[in-house]
Parts: structure tokens; C-alpha cells; sequence
């Protein structure tokens, strides 16, 4: 931009827009470079929110880092993901990526479907930029008409080369049996990972919503545990109460539940947690057994909750990529919906918000039986 270009106040890169975020620290100038602006945008998302002074001032910056705390946590380091490589394609054109031109931005999402990336990807990254701009209060590239068409012809074009968003296979009662079969019951890790499952099956929990379970989150009753749920993905400022009932047969998630427990004689804190042996050491010239394994303190990530999903699949004779973290949800859902459940309860029991979103952790059986048309054609 020449320097003697003036911008009108609605313009200017540090007035925010509407429905802007209102950053604390100044966004970086016009000329920051990429490495410049992700160091920004790194340093606002982690900032915490500001003790009240009584000043204007400070009560503006308290409301926009409770804004940026709107976004789950997930979202908010995909965003930073996503920022990174904007910044970096940016500093490779010798392009400013705050604020961004629409073309800049449509060129971006055109080269990188280029290198393979998927589309799914290509709209988070879209969001991401978007984001971006609200939270320096720029204006934002991505609502230009050459990024929506942009975005929709490659969304065409890979439509048209069949590809298809493949889902996780879900994991039905028929498949959690099959999943447990070479699980032992006896090593640490096999009774955490049956914990894992059957808990994330019966209350059909999403992978980050296992990792953050608490021990004190557990309310025994007579018909099995009450899971609190602080924070849910439908349900980001009221807390959610899950069942998961006792059961009869091997898949009770409540029995496996308080193996796992007693074993690892947890009494509070996370209930999923690491597990890892430490090296064998020496005595002299000899070298001794190792100790026993070690339960770690902190909780399984959410990534974590997802490879053992894949390892005990892999184990269990499926591909590396049919299973998933959305594996046990979908399975739980589609388990009811086989058996006839009501719609009504399994929204609730997905805890999704509309019959639209439950529709799409439904994994239907066969297309041809129950044929609408059977005994007519």
C-alpha cells in the first residue's frame, strides 16, 4: 500500500468492524511480515483474562479474551494451524497476510487444493483466516465474492473426481465385541483401554470429551454412574449429565470402569491417563528387570484417545483408517437407531441440537433392505 494512501477510520486496520473481536494487545502494522503476525495472534490467544482495574480500558480487554474463550479449545488450535501455513505461503509471495486481499486468499486456497489438500481442510483454513481479520478488526477477505466462488468450484471439481468424505466406520455393538476380543484383562493398559471404549460406547462421548473425564465427574446411583460433563461440544456453558448404565454382559462400561480404577488405584484427578514403562537399569555389569509401569498424572490428550482407538482396531483386524475418535459415537447412535430407539432419544443421547446433525452420525445398514418400493418392483 503507497504510504501517502490514507484509510478512512472504518478502514484502518485497528478499528475493529462490525462484529469484530477487540484485540488487547495493537495488531501488527500493514507491513508485518507473516512471522510478525502469527506471533500476534499466538500471544492474543493465550492471553488470560485481566483482572478488573474499573477502567474502560481494562473491561474492554477482559470482554475480548472472554470472546476468543467462546471457540473450543480444538477449534481454537486448528485456527492456529491454519494461521501458520496463511503466514507462511504469505511470507513465500512476499504478500502481507494482515490485512489480506480476497484474491490473495482465493490464490491461497486455489494453490494449496493444488498441493492435495482436502477440501475440508481448505474451509478450516478459510474460517481461520476469516477469524483472523475479525480478531485485529480488519476488514475480511473471505467474504469477497472471488473466495466464495473460488471455494465453490474446487468444492465442484473435487465432486466431480468422486471424491467423497470418507467417515469413520461406526463402532457398533458388533464391532466393540470385535475390538475387545484380543484386549487382555489383566496389563494396565488392556483395562484402560476397555474402560475407554466401553465408556466412550455407552455414553456415546466424543474423543475430547473422554480425555477430560474427572474421577469426581463419577455420581454412583443404583442403576449405574451419572457422568458431568462440564463442557460439551452442543453445550459450551452448561454442564451435561450423562448415564452410563450397569449392564449384563461384557460390554457394562460401569465394570470395567471400576477394574480400571482399582487397579490403577486412582482416587481423584483424571481417570484416563498415560501409561509408559521406564528403562530397564544396572547393577554392576548386570542389567536389571524394569520396574512396573508407571500411571502418569496428567490426562490423555484427545489425539491420544484416537490412536488407541486405531491401535485396538488395527489389532483387532481392521484398516488403520476405518476406526476413529468418532468411532464409539457413531456407534452408540447407530446401535439405538437398529434397535428401533425413538429419534427423540437418541438426540439426546448424542446431545446434538438438531435432528440434522444426529442424521449424521447415523450409520445406515444395507440401502436395500426395508426398500420403500419392496413387493412393487
Amino acid at each position: 500500500m503507497p504510504e501517502n494512501t490514507e484509510l478512512a477510520p472504518q478502514d484502518r486496520p485497528d478499528a475493529p468492524s462490525a462484529g469484530s473481536l477487540v484485540p488487547s494487545p495493537p495488531p501488527p502494522p500493514l507491513a508485518g511480515d507473516g512471522h510478525a503476525v502469527r506471533r500476534w495472534f499466538s500471544e492474543i490467544e493465550d492471553e488470560p483474562v485481566s483482572v478488573a482495574d474499573g477502567t474502560l480500558a481494562g473491561a474492554r480487554s477482559a470482554a475480548s479474551a472472554y470472546a476468543r474463550r467462546a471457540k473450543a479449545d480444538n477449534t481454537r488450535r486448528a485456527y492456529r494451524a491454519a494461521v501458520r501455513v496463511w503466514c507462511l505461503w504469505c511470507d513465500r509471495h512476499g504478500l502481507t497476510p494482515l490485512p489480506a486481499s480476497g484474491a490473495d486468499v482465493a490464490a491461497f486456497l486455489a494453490d494449496e487444493r493444488g498441493r492435495g489438500v482436502s477440501t475440508e481442510t481448505l474451509k478450516l483454513r478459510r474460517a481461520a483466516i476469516r477469524y483472523l481479520h475479525r480478531l485485529a478488526g480488519c476488514p475480511v477477505p473471505t467474504d469477497d465474492a472471488c473466495v466464495a466462488e473460488t471455494m465453490a468450484g474446487i468444492q465442484r471439481d473435487a465432486a466431480s473426481r468422486g471424491e467423497i468424505r470418507r467417515k469413520k466406520v461406526a463402532a457398533t455393538a458388533t464391532v466393540i465385541r470385535r475390538l475387545l476380543a484380543p484386549i487382555g484383562d489383566t496389563e494396565l493398559t488392556d483395562l484402560r483401554d476397555r474402560a475407554l471404549i466401553l465408556v466412550g460406547f455407552a455414553g456415546a462421548l466424543r474423543r475430547s470429551e473422554l480425555a477430560g473425564i474427572r474421577i469426581e465427574h463419577l455420581t454412583p446411583s443404583e442403576r449405574g454412574l451419572r457422568l458431568t460433563l462440564p463442557q460439551t461440544k452442543g453445550s459450551q456453558t452448561e454442564a451435561v449429565t450423562v448415564a452410563l448404565p450397569y449392564g449384563d454382559t461384557e460390554l457394562c462400561p460401569v465394570h470395567a470402569l471400576e477394574r480400571w480404577r482399582v487397579a490403577a488405584g486412582l482416587q481423584r484427578g483424571p481417570l484416563f491417563r498415560r501409561i509408559w514403562s521406564p528403562p530397564s537399569g544396572r547393577k554392576g555389569r548386570e542389567r536389571t528387570a524394569p520396574p512396573g509401569p508407571v500411571i502418569g498424572e496428567r490426562a490423555l490428550t484427545p489425539q491420544s484417545v484416537a490412536l488407541i482407538i486405531q491401535r485396538r482396531a488395527m489389532a483387532a483386524g481392521f484398516g488403520r483408517r476405518d476406526l476413529g475418535g468418532h468411532s464409539l459415537k457413531r456407534g452408540a447412535l447407530t446401535t439405538g437407531m437398529e434397535r428401533g430407539v425413538h429419534p427423540a432419544r437418541l438426540k439426546r443421547l448424542g446431545r446434538h441440537k438438531s435432528y440434522d446433525v444426529l442424521g449424521e452420525y447415523l450409520e445406515f445398514g444395507d440401502i436395500f433392505d426395508g426398500h420403500p418400493l419392496d413387493g412393487v418392483l
